[in-house]
């Protein structure tokens, strides 16, 4: 569990020794620097809404205004604009900034079981439909937010008539000058019961845009969840190319009229499978919007903050960082829930970790009660937080650039077609990292050309396209290693300066964490450990329950520290301090060491030298800590 940073990076802290291209405050925006809270608008509440976010100390107003997600709305939209002015006019006298809620595929009509007029009576060929034509129309009770005699129905971003429409509405909200739109999950339908695993949607127009593109028809030649099908693969990345293309438009419709502007998906899935399922894909949409707000979940059960084992905080950790990768400098907004009535957690302490988790992985916290958007748990709490993200969003938002990392690389295709062999893996060798305190930073095939560091890991390799192969074996020509793990690291063609592990050591070591967290934390797979070692000279000790991460930011090498030791679900909120932390860093580099914890005020830590070392105790960590050469 040490990690050494280099020392002449760090005296001189002007060249990255790897990883992708450095990220530059030039590239930031308020986007990045957040702290958000929800608001119902009405036509007559714009200004209050405004006075009590500042109350708050919240940066960052989203209001719910749903245009084109109720029928009404989105058929006349004349009121619900006037209330957006108001809300954008408001924000910006108080120098505050604003984002509208609106619907992606989805659309309410309320009342439908009494009114003449819903999308369903008016427009069934809108619809998405499973590959037996059965509508993607719900009513009350398929999920919390349709009301009874709602209707409630699922469009294909294909429908010629309705995509026209809905794009002329985001014009309409853009040009009212509100600073961002916020696009609730543009999904296919595949998250409610009954359409799990239908790979909707077979509609007619959706059929079409298939054939176009690739000759085929999609309810005769897949076969439906065969991964190893090339046919039913090319379905998978229809599917995802659509949404992605969907999101990219309204970006370039809002901005049409409001260059300005920002739009921000809300999506769930993260780097799991689920993404594959419901066509939402943050590594490619990141690509085509501002910034993403994750709501993000995986598995099953709760996903409350206060149900977290210690294992899943590790793995949020894990996504959260993935996230920051592909975002390349855009903003990562986090709407999780940290508390929904549990009687034996403390509200409190939920909200805190889960703003610690949120923050020390630099993405932007979104308190929420419940399952609901809005509102907060607990205020005096938010406010606490916020005011302390306030006085430190420098820290913790400013770009974070690689130093001397080890990388890790996220296959796109492996995830998409191969999960079950490339998730476990490489999620364990992101938690298997955080633990023993190695600094990593997550590659992807967006930002192998400008990973230059010594080595990279390559977990649970079965998937890699002719063009990753190429860019690969340009990196290990210019000098790097690679390290491949997985049953079929061998025949991947990669041969020069190639570390292969058949038998996947990070996925043992994940399996065994699911077992016994975190007792199977002093069985690391040493060899493993030995062989992705990259050359470094700042040293932290710290428990296996402690997660590290590494940064330079401003100029300064920082380790971001997230201690999740002693939490249990539903039980224990309330973390066991990590104690007896030793940091050393170069004696050339002075014998101070600045330390910030989680919620707390900055202190400056003498050292003491030990040969060319100089050596720093930490106090004890309760939830998080910062520390860097000051």
């Amino acid at each position: 569990m040490l990690h050494r940073l280099s020392a002449a990076l760090c005296l001189c802290a002007i060249a990255v020794c790897g990883g992708p291209a450095r990220a530059s405050a030039q590239q930031q925006n308020w986007t990045n620097y957040v702290r958000i809270g929800a608001y119902g608008l009405t036509p007559e509440n714009a200004a209050e809404i405004v006075r009590e976010a500042e109350k708050d100390g919240v940066f960052g107003i989203e209001v719910d205004n749903d245009i084109p997600g109720r029928y009404e709305s989105f058929l006349d939209p004349t009121d619900k604009l006037k209330a957006i002015r108001a809300i954008a006019e408001a924000a910006h006298r108080a120098k505050n900034h604003a984002f509208v809620y609106i619907a992606g595929t989805e659309c309410i009509t309320a009342n439908a079981d009494h009114s003449p007029h819903s999308v369903m009576k008016d427009h069934p060929d809108w619809v998405q439909r499973k590959i037996t034509g059965e509508p993607a129309v719900f009513t009350g009770g398929a999920a919390f937010w349709i009301k009874p005699g709602d209707e409630d129905v699922w469009i294909s971003p294909y429908s010629k008539e309705w995509r026209k429409i809905y794009m002329a509405r985001v014009r309409q909200i853009a040009a009212t000058g509100i600073d961002g739109i916020y696009v609730d999950i543009p999904y296919w339908m595949t998250h409610f019961e009954g359409w799990e695993n239908t790979w909707a949607s077979f509609d007619d127009a959706t059929l079409a845009a298939f054939r176009e593109k690739t000759g085929l028809d999609a309810k005769k030649d897949l076969k439906l969840g065969d991964f190893t099908d090339p046919n039913f693969r090319k379905w998978i990345d229809f599917r995802i190319a659509t949404m992605t293309d969907f999101v990219r438009e309204i970006r370039d419709q809002a901005r049409s009229v409001n260059p300005g502007i920002v739009v921000i998906p809300e999506i769930y899935p993260g780097i799991e499978r689920e993404a594959v399922v419901v066509g939402a894909d943050v590594y490619q949409m990141y690509g085509v919007v501002d910034a993403i707000a994750h709501e993000y979940e995986f598995g099953g059960g709760e996903h409350m903050a206060a149900s977290r084992t210690q294992l899943d905080w590790f793995l949020y950790q894990a996504g959260m960082l993935t996230f920051r990768a592909f975002a390349q400098g855009k903003a990562t907004w986090i709407l999780n829930y940290s508390w929904d009535g549990n009687k034996d957690v403390d509200k409190r302490d939920a909200m805190k970790n889960l703003a610690m988790s949120e923050v020390i992985a630099g993405a932007n916290f979104w308190d929420a009660p419940g399952h609901e958007m809005a509102g907060s748990n607990d205020r005096p709490a938010r406010r606490e937080i916020f005011d302390w993200i306030r006085q430190n969003e420098k820290i913790l938002y400013s770009p974070r650039n690689p130093i001397h990392p080890v990388g890790v690389y996220f296959s796109p295709e492996g995830r998409d077609y191969d999960a079950d062999e490339f998730l476990p893996a490489y999620r364990g060798t992101l938690v298997l990292l955080l633990q023993a305190h190695r600094e990593f930073v997550v590659v992807t095939p967006r930002t192998l050309a400008d990973f230059h560091g010594d080595k990279l890991i390559l977990p649970g390799a079965s998937q890699l396209t002719d063009a990753e192969q190429r860019a690969l074996k340009e990196y290990v020509r210019q000098g790097g290693k690679l390290v491949v793990t997985g049953r079929n690291a061998s025949g991947l063609g990669l041969s020069e300066n190639v570390k292969v592990f058949d038998a996947d050591p990070a996925k043992r070591y994940f399996d065994a964490l699911e077992k016994s967290f975190p007792a199977a934390a002093e069985k690391m797979p040493a060899d493993f450990l030995d062989a992705i070692r990259v050359k470094t000279d700042f040293e932290i000790h710290a428990p296996p329950t402690l997660a590290a991460n590494w940064a330079e930011v401003e100029g300064r090498p920082h380790i971001f520290l997230a201690n999740f030791a002693g939490l249990e679900p539903n039980k224990v909120a309330q973390p066991a301090p990590a104690a007896n932390i030793l940091v050393s860093i170069p004696a050339a580099m002075g014998n101070s060491l600045a330390f910030l914890p989680f919620l707390g005020e900055q202190q400056v830590l003498k050292g003491k030298q030990a040969g060319d070392l100089m050596e720093f105790a930490l106090p004890t960590v309760e939830r998080g800590a910062i520390v860097w050469v000051p």
